[in-house]
């Protein structure tokens, strides 16, 4: 017990000290990424995750046989998935031009909705349960990536609107 004393007296020293060294550099990082982190961001990230990582980890549907069927298996899918993670990707790099943001949130909702319309004709033309057994929970990314893009644009937009207001201030 008192072996256990003494190490955290000892690592609540070391953090402390740590703390009040880098006090000045972790000050300057938060105001780097202040301007950068906004809510738009948080919403562009978590649709980076719906459309980079989550179409590896669940399925679009299985085949008759039970087989998985990624969307890594038609170049088309990967394609269109691909171009909507660059699309998302650069519109996070680009937090500066808000403009130029919007455009490629936009940009990337139609490219969703044509993602989505491919797994809509894909069941549709399916014929019985030859083709298509059950249909997976990969298919519905591209609907919650469309409603975290339009949350991202509503976000830019408020905050063109409040720099607009700014602007007519001065």
């Amino acid at each position: 017990m008192k072996y256990l004393r003494i190490c955290y007296a000892i690592i609540q020293i070391i953090f402390y000290h740590a703390i009040v060294f880098f006090k000045k550099k972790l000050y300057f990082c938060d105001r780097l990424f202040e301007k950068m982190f906004r809510p738009q961001t948080y919403y562009l990230i978590l649709c980076l995750i719906v459309t980079l990582v989550l179409p590896f980890v669940f399925p679009l549907w299985k085949d008759a046989a039970g087989k998985p069927f990624y969307f890594m298996m038609d170049m088309k899918y990967v394609v269109l998935f691909g171009l909507s993670n660059t699309l998302t990707f650069l519109s996070i790099l680009s937090h500066k031009k808000r403009q130029q943001q919007f455009v490629m949130g936009r940009l990337n909702m139609i490219l969703n909705l044509i993602l989505l319309g491919l797994f809509v004709y894909r069941i549709l033309t399916a014929s019985g349960e030859t083709a298509i057994s059950e249909k997976g929970v990969g298919m519905f990314l591209p609907i919650f990536s469309i409603v975290f893009l339009v949350l991202a644009n509503k976000a830019i937009k408020k905050d063109e609107d409040l720099v607009k207001s700014v602007d007519r201030l001065r």
